[in-house]
């Protein structure tokens, strides 16, 4: 089982080909939907939608894959629950880079603040991340800077931010929620 975490951009039709593109690893594959305005609400939301959906699986390993703000999400509700997790181009300040395209950025501060202390430490090799080398959204390098010494990075050299094309990287990501 895949949890597919869209990005902001949640109504983009690119939600449904990368899901698609991921059946190729698991048939199932479940998008699990949040506001993307309200982050308070969206935490608690994706913390309930993930435990009520695992209840009815019995993959001994399933996956959550996010991109940009589904990333930031994927990292955290993955952690949580005790899940690997796949982080494209995450946006990993939401706070900062968001200003003016949410209603209360100060929450994603707030959820940083209230997070289990030392969580990436934590959470160490159970997590990749696969980064556009030329992200015209967020600076990719800054993103890995600060992932690097938890997950192993993954650079791609054509994708843009949105990430239409899963392709080259699902043979690693497979290995990753089967290894």
């Amino acid at each position: 089982m895949i949890f597919y975490l869209h990005g902001f951009d949640a109504t983009s039709p690119g939600n449904h080909e990368k899901m698609r593109q991921l059946q190729f690893i698991d048939p199932d594959v479940r998008l699990i939907s949040y506001s993307t305005l309200h982050p308070k609400h969206d935490m608690q939301h994706l913390l309930k939608e993930v435990a009520k959906q695992m209840q009815h699986s019995d993959d001994p390993a399933p996956l959550m894959v996010g991109v940009g703000l589904g990333a930031y999400w994927a990292e955290r509700i993955g952690f949580l629950n005790g899940l690997k997790s796949v982080l494209i181009n995450p946006n990993l300040h939401p706070e900062s880079t968001m200003q003016g395209k949410i209603d209360r950025p100060e929450e994603y501060a707030d959820i940083a603040n209230k997070c289990v202390s030392e969580f990436r430490m934590k959470n160490t090799h159970k997590a990749m991340c696969i980064l556009s080398r030329f992200d015209e959204v967020l600076e990719s390098q800054l993103t890995a800077d600060e992932l690097s010494r938890y997950y192993a990075i993954e650079w791609d050299e054509t994708q843009p931010h949105k990430f239409p094309l899963l392709a080259a990287h699902l043979p690693k990501i497979k290995a990753f929620k089967l290894g």
